[in-house]
């Protein structure tokens, strides 16, 4: 299903952890996401490509430069993935200890979603398209070209 309020494209986030391995294993147990490759060896300079279902990522180690959400105590980031079950998904995600920060609803713009904080504090929204929705029936003005 389309809808008009919510595209679905590819883009490839990095995202940093203090420890990749940890961060693989709890995004995998967590959310289902895959780990399609990992690369170096030093704790420090460890990265790794994982993905669920079409939706991509890179995953760092932090670097002198960079933090996580939890080290700085803001949120940085909100990463929307499409799944075909979120129900299902939100479920899981609640059973393995991901932190929920918005239950499973419908939005006015026609996504089923929630919310939840990973053990590094990245904010994750997972969504299914439940309805096609305007834009502009929801308050939103369309950008003229």
């Amino acid at each position: 299903m389309k809808n008009r309020s919510v595209p679905v494209d590819t883009i490839l986030p990095h995202i940093v952890y203090r420890d990749v391995p940890e961060a693989i294993a709890w995004l995998s147990l967590a959310f289902g996401f895959v780990e399609h490759y990992r690369y170096g060896e030093l704790p420090d300079s460890i990265g790794a490509q994982v993905h669920l279902g079409d939706a991509w990522m890179m995953l760092e180690s932090v670097k002198p430069n960079s933090s996580t959400p939890a080290q700085l105590g803001a949120r940085t980031q909100s990463l929307t993935i499409f799944v075909d079950d979120v129900a299902a998904h939100y479920t899981k995600a609640k059973s393995a200890g991901a932190t929920i920060v918005e239950d499973l609803h419908e939005t006015i713009y026609g996504e089923l979603q929630y919310a939840a904080l990973d053990f590094e504090g990245h904010h994750w929204l997972f969504s299914r398209h439940a309805k096609d929705v305007s834009p502009d029936a929801w308050g939103a003005k369309i950008a003229t070209r």
